[in-house]
């Protein structure tokens, strides 16, 4: 939702990159070229061109200032002011947005690192210059506010957002009082700022020796590249030296956690909320029967998850499934898929949402909106940024040519699709779209595209591929995020309370959880202690109650694919509305309408009949192997 006197659209998505793996040393892929790297000069030509938009963005905010007192004095003055409002929003989503893209091309570029600074410093002048609006809009009250809207159909675009800020009137303070709120923004962001920097920057990493006699400092992303190793012993080596690490700085953890959960709490309590978790999802209206009931969903089909971890272990050939062996592959071998024929998959498999669909999809990967390969110094990961409207979005990809880089390219592209249609359909104002719609995008592609590729698969190794790669998804993207959800809900409520948390009590309750999902009890497999500190590595815990929308996204996204690949009635069409509806209706409401019911058990309930589905072809193909 585009809120007023809030940072704009696109700010959700810059928190994401802030808490993720920063850029790290990567090898720079030998088909790196001026052809696979975005454009950005579809929104600046030059930096200076940049300074001197920044410059008219200042010059804006400081004329804003005559709404202060008078926004709605009359109908001429109430719809002048909120259409300056909107326009410089959208002058300052592309700013931060060219600054954001500048800065992750290369981590290394000063420039790029003063382009975000200074796009910040705006962010933060943006929220105190226009923090006079919403106590302004509730003091006038819905009833003059509707008449203004009856009175000029074009102030019809400001409807929802408006309906928004009155809801939340009772959450909404004095004048003064929001503008001291604003002000501490920029400066109660120690917690994460300081995970970030111990996590990323001052950690003492181990070093471990491997099998084959190589030492190896464990890293972020040594960790994420070795826990993956065929050698079992080797696996177990980097869990526990990382792990290790991890475990002597519990305590240090826990207070930096800890600072963030109190934080969270009494920004919830200043906002006259009865806890952290309801105010976070009333900034979407979003039903608690949501979060609780994907929760209690996923506990009571835990052994969906646990058939596939005894699957695991057949198909590595181990009898005592361990926490270190969750990631190495199911499937090995020479499989490559360089991007040309990473795209011609992707566009074939979006085929069921239709000929304009695709056909601008088609158009778009050629159009310079992709950062495709890796090289030093560029930000690690992918992402899509979708919020410099009157251009285009723009996909940063670190694609290394393998079957993982094809569906990270299908899940951004869902993404970008996304922007490009509720761009396209909606003014800026309504264009946004929250994290609860964004990732049903990407994982209703993702289906899309394991459909397709089984149907071309040509061995079954080849689809033990395919399939293994959507398995371990599920179980990262839905079950491990729930369990994330699971554990949020839990500390935040206890701070709530009033209740203290070490670093050790944190690790207790996580342990717990951990054990519980995975199975601990039931034999299924085991967890060491010292790797409940696995708490302490998660970003997303310092952006509140944000992970459990990838389960809820792909719930609502296996649903929906389900539905245009049978061919329903109607179901393409449901669908694509979500997408170019942005945030002119309630998230939950949207996706409701088009058929699933999130605060239901039966979007859960098909994603467990998908990844028993998917077992079930698996042991088929397994069963022939003997």
């Amino acid at each position: 939702m585009m809120e007023f006197v809030m940072k704009p659209r696109l700010i959700p998505a810059l928190i994401s990159l802030c808490l993720s793996v920063p850029a790290l040393s990567m090898a720079a892929h030998p088909n790196d070229t001026e052809a696979f790297r975005w454009k950005l000069s579809d929104m600046y030509s030059t930096q200076t061109a940049w300074k001197d938009d920044a410059a008219k963005m200042r010059e804006q905010l400081t004329q804003f200032q005559q709404c202060a007192g008078q926004l709605t004095a009359t109908q001429a003055k109430f719809k002048a002011c909120l259409d300056q409002y909107a326009d410089i929003q959208k002058r300052f989503a592309r700013l931060a947005v060219y600054a954001s893209q500048f800065h992750d091309q290369d981590t290394g570029n000063t420039a790029g690192l003063d382009l975000q600074q200074q796009a910040d410093i705006l962010g933060n002048k943006l929220e105190e210059a226009t923090s006079f609006l919403r106590p302004e809009l509730i003091a006038a009250g819905a009833k003059k506010i509707d008449a203004y809207l009856a009175k000029d159909k074009s102030l019809q675009i400001y409807r929802q957002p408006l309906n928004d800020i009155l809801r939340s009137s009772a959450h909404t303070l004095s004048k003064s009082s929001e503008q001291i709120v604003a002000q501490f923004g920029a400066a109660t962001g120690t917690a994460a700022a300081t995970y970030s920097t111990l996590s990323n920057a001052d950690m003492p990493w181990p070093k471990v020796k491997l099998a084959d006699g190589q030492e190896v400092t464990i890293d972020q992303a040594a960790y994420t590249k070795y826990r993956a190793a065929g050698n079992r012993d080797d696996r177990k080596r980097v869990f526990d030296a990382f792990w290790g690490k991890w475990k002597e700085f519990e305590r240090s953890y826990g207070v930096i956690f800890y600072e963030q959960l109190k934080r969270d709490s009494v920004y919830a309590k200043v906002r006259n909320y009865p806890d952290s978790l309801t105010q976070s999802l009333d900034g979407n209206n979003l039903p608690r029967a949501v979060y609780d009931t994907l929760i209690s969903q996923t506990r009571a089909n835990l052994p969906t998850l646990h058939r596939y971890f005894r699957l695991r272990a057949n198909m590595l050939g181990v009898k005592d499934l361990q926490y270190f062996d969750i990631y190495p592959p199911l499937v090995s071998g020479n499989f490559v898929y360089p991007i040309d024929q990473g795209v011609k998959f992707m566009l074939e498999s979006v085929k069921p949402l239709g000929d304009s669909y695709a056909t601008a999809m088609q158009k778009a990967t050629t159009a310079g909106w992709m950062d495709v390969y890796p090289r030093p110094r560029k930000r690690s990961g992918a992402y899509m940024n979708g919020a410099a409207y009157d251009v285009h979005p723009y996909i940063l990809l670190n694609y290394n040519d393998d079957y993982e880089s094809v569906s990270t390219l299908g899940h951004e592209w869902g993404h970008a699709m996304h922007s490009y249609l509720s761009n396209g359909t909606q003014p800026f104002i309504t264009s946004d779209y929250p994290t609860f719609t964004a990732e049903i995008a990407s994982t209703t592609n993702e289906v899309f595209l394991l459909d397709h590729m089984l149907k071309i698969a040509k061995t079954d190794e080849e689809r033990l591929l395919y399939l293994g790669s959507a398995l371990e998804n599920l179980r990262g993207t839905f079950f491990r995020q729930a369990m994330f959800a699971d554990f949020e809900r839990e500390v935040h409520a206890r701070v709530d309370k009033g209740e203290s948390l070490t670093g050790e009590e944190l690790s207790k309750i996580y342990t717990e959880i951990l054990k519980s999902y995975h199975g601990d009890k039931e034999g299924v497999m085991k967890i060491d202690d010292t790797y409940g500190i696995e708490w302490a590595y998660i970003p997303h815990f310092y952006n509140r109650f944000y992970v459990f929308q990838y389960a809820t996204s792909i719930a609502a996204g296996s649903m929906f694919a389900d539905s245009i690949l049978q061919g329903k009635d109607g179901a393409r069409d449901r669908y694509l509305n979500i997408l170019k509806a942005g945030s002119s209706a309630y998230p939950y409401d949207l996706v409701k309408s088009a058929g699933v019911d999130l605060a239901s058990p039966a979007p859960y309930q098909a994603v467990f009949k998908r990844m028993n589905d998917i077992m079930d072809q698996i042991e088929v193909i397994l069963s022939r192997k003997k």
